[in-house]
């Protein structure tokens, strides 16, 4: 059973940056395609981007050219850079294998991270 634990969420203003971070047990960490998630009150969760194994990124369009996916396989810890934050940015973000195109989550969650736009 893989285990996930994020980290790296704090309070930051409008415009502010943050680096989130999740770390993975067990092995094979390399061979999944990962991604992250957010869930903001009320509403539902939804994948904001991913990452191949061999370092493929995708984006939702709404952090597209503002947060940066990457993955260090040997840590088996995921990262995410996020930057120029905004109001609508303020959720918990959590982490996963991402299991097929829908962007259904492979394993259990963690306890995730929560980010908040304090402006």
């Amino acid at each position: 059973q893989v285990q996930l634990v994020e980290s790296g969420g704090g309070l930051v203003q409008s415009g502010g940056s943050l680096r989130l971070s999740c770390a993975a047990s067990g092995s094979a960490f390399s061979i999944f395609t990962m991604g992250w998630y957010r869930q903001a009150p009320g509403n539902q969760r939804e994948l904001v981007a991913t990452i191949t194994g061999g370092g493929s990124t995708n984006y939702a369009d709404s952090v597209k050219g503002r947060f940066t996916i990457s993955r260090d396989n040997a840590k088996k810890t995921l990262y995410l850079q996020m930057n120029s934050l905004k109001p609508e940015d303020t959720a918990v973000y959590s982490c996963n294998a991402v299991l097929n195109t829908l962007g259904s989550p492979l394993w259990g969650w963690g306890q995730g991270t929560q980010v908040t736009d304090s402006s």
